[in-house]
């Protein structure tokens, strides 16, 4: 067997959790294949990482424990810069000859991709997979639409609570059990060392500000008969906005400084010694490592409302999947269980610290690596996802949220006011996806 592997350039960033498209493309016409060939050549686009290398051995073993199967068969694996991926994977959905065969997408990319024709239903063949049965419940729903499946969950990603343990010993502060404790606990930091962030918190940090709509009970939108209507004004979800957007201000995070900022300026604000607390994610661990709070930071799940409870966390990641338009379904689909399946997730978090989607091999690596701990809690706990909406993506990339935290926190408008202003531009974009 074949096998040829090619970097595209320039380097992206690392692909992380909550992946969205930047445009909804229009919906292609049909381009499925009635061929199913058996021999040939299959075209992998995966994404690349800041270190591509160790990605990319856990890759070819897994296309050469493949190749064991399928002599006839040759792998040719591109790895594409993230930021062009919405491009270049729709205008593949648009023209199958150029099109791979096997892409790795963002997992809030799912619903946007299938309306657009371009991804596969392997319901049958996932569904038969013994290893599938194993996946967690909010990674499998992250491949699933409309009760379809169209990938396998490659890796799962959720925040916790990051904590400095030096700053928590001087002040006497244990870990905050309840979410009253965490806003306390972070305006107490402040008030004692005010070079602090208590919390550092960012109004463009969508995913960090989740887990507070939840905890109170609200949901980002509602779904009825295949459709979907914003939640986001509800009474429980303005609660959290609330919760949130009470850290907002001089007493832990000044509006003038957080709110614009966004998930990785949060994390990069306590990697540097400047918060006694963020929440971060399992994949926030390198940057926070390499920071000056080496050696002086825990991580605890993030509190809910009350006392043992643990604040549902956005389950971002990545996925797996066969396009539409492969001539090579069936050795398309036999490849992707190979790169998603339970042996290569071990050696993804062993090479880049990408938390398995399967139960079983998650518990295993948490017993391996003890800071996995709190994340693996946090998504034992319920793991929440967006909406399964083609809309999703056009919601994150007009950055609808973001907007109506930065009206809040900077007093242009009340949290009715900005929440509900926020649920008519998601019905909008629901409307228009249809």
């Amino acid at each position: 067997m074949k096998l040829s592997s090619r970097i595209a350039a320039p380097i992206a960033a690392l692909a992380l959790a909550g992946l969205t498209a930047t445009a909804c493309a229009p919906q292609t016409s049909d381009n499925s294949s009635s061929k199913d060939e058996k021999s040939g050549t299959l075209r992998v686009w995966l994404f690349q990482e800041v270190n591509n290398d160790p990605k990319k051995k856990v890759v070819d073993d897994a296309i050469a424990a493949f190749a064991e199967k399928h002599d006839k068969a040759e792998v040719e694996v591109e790895y594409i810069p993230v930021e062009t991926r919405a491009q270049r994977i729709k205008a593949a959905f648009n023209d199958p000859k150029s099109a791979p065969d096997v892409i790795e997408y963002g997992n809030t990319d799912t619903a946007g991709y299938v309306k657009d024709g371009g991804l596969a239903d392997i319901s049958k063949e996932f569904t038969a997979w013994d290893e599938a049965g194993d996946s967690d419940p909010t990674a499998a729903q992250s491949v699933t639409v409309d009760g379809k499946i169209y990938g396998v969950p490659l890796f799962v990603g959720v925040r916790a609570l990051y904590y400095r343990t030096d700053v928590f010993k001087e002040l006497g502060l244990k870990p905050p059990a309840t979410q009253a404790e965490l806003i306390s606990t972070a305006k107490k930091i402040r008030k004692e060392k005010p070079e602090l962030y208590g919390l550092a918190v960012g109004g463009a940090y969508t995913y960090g500000a989740m887990p507070f709509i939840w905890a109170n009970g609200g949901e980002l939108a509602e779904e009825s008969g295949g459709s979907y209507t914003a939640a986001i004004d509800s009474p429980a979800a303005q609660k959290g906005i609330k919760a949130y957007t009470s850290l907002f201000g001089d007493d832990n995070c000044p509006a003038a400084k957080c709110a614009a900022m966004t998930g990785n300026a949060v994390v990069t604000a306590f990697a540097s010694g400047k918060a006694g607390m963020a929440i971060g994610g399992d994949f926030s661990h390198q940057a926070v490592e390499a920071g000056k709070v080496k050696g002086k930071y825990a991580v605890v799940p993030l509190p809910g409302v009350k006392s043992g409870e643990i604040a549902p966390a956005f389950a971002g990641g990545n996925n797996i999947g066969v396009l539409k338009s492969t001539s090579h379904r069936t050795l398309a689909v036999d490849l992707v269980k190979e790169l998603a399946g339970k042996e290569s997730q071990r050696k993804f978090f062993d090479a880049m610290g990408f938390l398995p989607t399967y139960t079983d091999v998650r518990d295993e690596v948490a017993q391996q690596e003890p800071l996995v701990k709190p994340f693996v809690e946090t998504l034992g706990a319920g793991a929440k996802f967006v909406p399964a909406s083609p809309a999703w993506g056009q919601i994150d990339a007009s950055l609808v949220l973001p907007t109506m935290f930065q009206e809040i926190v900077s007093g242009k408008k009340d949290v009715a006011g900005a929440s509900g202003d926020a649920a008519k531009k998601m019905d909008t974009a629901f409307s228009d996806a249809g």
